[in-house]
């Protein structure tokens, strides 16, 4: 047995109290998203677990990019037929988790998903390098293939039919928007006496209970 017993870490950089925290749970992410991209040590800060439920009944999580942000929700951009996204558009009850090591902290979101508007998803798309767009519509994402060099062709025959035009987002990938419906800020502590304060939305959606839970 590979024994991690010892594997111990003593939390102590910083706090989170009632007093302390925004009303609104969006505003207390971006607080500390722009916290932790200030203090540094973390490679790729908006990089969040996605959590969902797929066809075959067993949970699954991977590591996305945040995109965007905003009161109507959280956004990261994937191929809709994708494992991921098939699961999300069957559920689409997920959980994001983010885990900054650098300050200690973490944040875990659950909502529901809805794909992005198409313009939205448009425009992001068009943003992105074209090695990128390309790669999005070569990649038939989670399906089995024979090797990366079957990819790798597949690109360059791509590359040489679009040479000199417009290169379109294809149908089947875009983004999804998570509404969140409660949001826990965690905040490390010595002995193990961590801070975890959560916002539940209310019934009607207009508001959000906060609430401190044991460590």
């Amino acid at each position: 047995m590979n024994d991690l017993s010892n594997y111990r870490k003593s939390y102590e950089r910083s706090v989170l109290l009632e007093s302390s925290v925004d009303e609104n749970p969006m505003m207390q992410f971006r607080k500390w998203f722009c916290e932790v991209e200030d203090f540094g040590g973390v490679d790729e800060v908006n990089a969040m677990t996605v959590s969902s439920i797929g066809l075959d009944g067993f949970p699954k999580a991977r590591v996305v990019l945040l995109k965007s942000y905003d009161e109507n929700g959280f956004v990261f951009y994937t191929n809709y037929n994708s494992e991921k996204g098939k699961a999300i558009l069957a559920n689409p009850h997920v959980c994001l988790s983010f885990f900054w090591a650098s300050m200690e902290r973490q944040v875990i979101i659950k909502g529901i998903a809805h794909k992005a508007p198409a313009v939205q998803s448009d425009n992001y798309f068009d943003s992105r390098p074209v090695g990128s767009r390309l790669g999005a519509i070569v990649s038939n994402q989670s399906e089995v293939i024979a090797s990366h060099e079957e990819l790798e062709q597949k690109l360059a025959l791509l590359e040489q039919e679009v040479e000199g035009k417009e290169i379109k987002r294809p149908e089947n990938w875009g983004g999804f928007v998570i509404e969140p419906v409660s949001i826990e800020f965690w905040q490390g502590r010595p002995n193990r006496l961590h801070d975890r304060i959560r916002y539940t939305l209310t019934e009607d959606q207009l508001d959000w209970n906060i609430e401190r839970l044991a460590p």
